[in-house]
């Protein structure tokens, strides 16, 4: 039976410029090419674990209008269940305005709409989905106070909280104690610890920071390189996948979607890492950000391919 994850977040429609390079201040590019795709840190993150093989219920807010409509058929093909998406009367959906460069790399601006008026309250409602997951699964583009909520009635009721703290921002010892599994990448890890993730080494000196801060385990992501894993018995660098990127959006939140089901399924630390970089390397071969994700099936036959 599938396992049962739940993400609280955000969902974003996402506009989407391919240039030859980003542009810089007062530059204007000629002969991009338009698309637009689902997104939202959060809503790629459900995505990504139901596509995975997760059993997924999504707690979020989307504007009552044609973007927030689209989020949610798109959230039902992929079989998440939407009875926590609430229709803001009073914000529109959020948006992501992505610029994406040659070489894949990509620069974003967002209008957070509904997505920061997501409440504690909101997620009081959905206290029933939480404390019978195997997973709770967030980031940092809702209300710091909703993650808060959430993460304390997880917490209490033994759910393992696995929190992507991104986009980077301080987070309160009082948040951090809550979360089971921080998986920051380099420069948020460097915010978090004041430590300059270079490394091997930096990444262990800033996981070493972030675990005397009660969290049982750290996984810093490292782009290719794939993910370093610290907790109090052990470190180890688990090794990425190289692939030809085409955008790297939603790369991260692939991974921790991933990530959740399969130590939601029991898998050891070190091979669900594994899965989810693979997942996270299937994501960037493909443009967009929930289009990204692959299926379970599609990452099985990479790890096969790939022993």
């Amino acid at each position: 039976m599938a396992k049962r994850i739940v993400v609280v977040g955000s969902s974003n429609t996402d506009m989407i410029l391919q240039m030859a390079h980003i542009p810089r201040p007062g530059e204007t590019i000629l002969g991009g090419e338009f698309s637009m795709a689902a997104g939202g840190k959060g809503a790629n993150q459900a995505v990504g674990a139901a596509r995975a093989g997760g059993q997924v219920t999504f707690v979020a807010r989307v504007g009552d209008d044609v973007f927030g409509e689209q989020a949610i058929k798109g959230f039902v093909a992929d079989g998440i269940n939407v009875d926590h998406v609430v229709h803001d009367k009073q914000a529109a959906s959020g948006v992501a305005l992505i610029f994406v460069a040659a070489d894949g790399e990509n620069s974003i601006g967002v209008a957070s709409g509904a997505n920061g008026r997501l409440s504690p309250q909101d997620v009081a409602k959905a206290k029933e989905a939480i404390v019978s997951a195997d997973a709770l699964v967030m980031q940092l583009e809702t209300p710091l106070e909703t993650v808060q909520a959430a993460a304390q009635i997880a917490s209490a009721a033994g759910v393992r909280v696995i929190l992507n703290p991104a986009p980077a921002q301080p987070l309160a010892d009082d948040l951090l104690k809550h979360v089971s599994i921080l998986t920051p990448n380099e420069s948020e890890a460097e915010l978090l610890t004041g430590v300059k993730v270079e490394d091997e080494g930096s990444a262990a000196e800033a996981a070493r920071v972030l675990l005397s801060k009660g969290i049982e385990t750290v996984l810093i992501t490292l782009g290719p390189k794939g993910a370093f894993v610290a907790s109090a018995k052990s470190n180890e660098l688990v090794p990425g996948f190289q692939v030809k990127a085409v955008d790297t959006t939603a790369a991260g939140d692939v991974f921790n979607g991933a990530v959740a089901v399969s130590l939601a399924e029991g898998q050891p630390l070190a091979d669900a890492v594994r899965f989810a970089n693979a997942a996270a390397a299937l994501s960037v071969t493909r443009l967009g950000a929930q289009p990204s994700a692959p299926k379970r099936a599609e990452i099985e036959a990479f790890l096969a391919g790939h022993k």
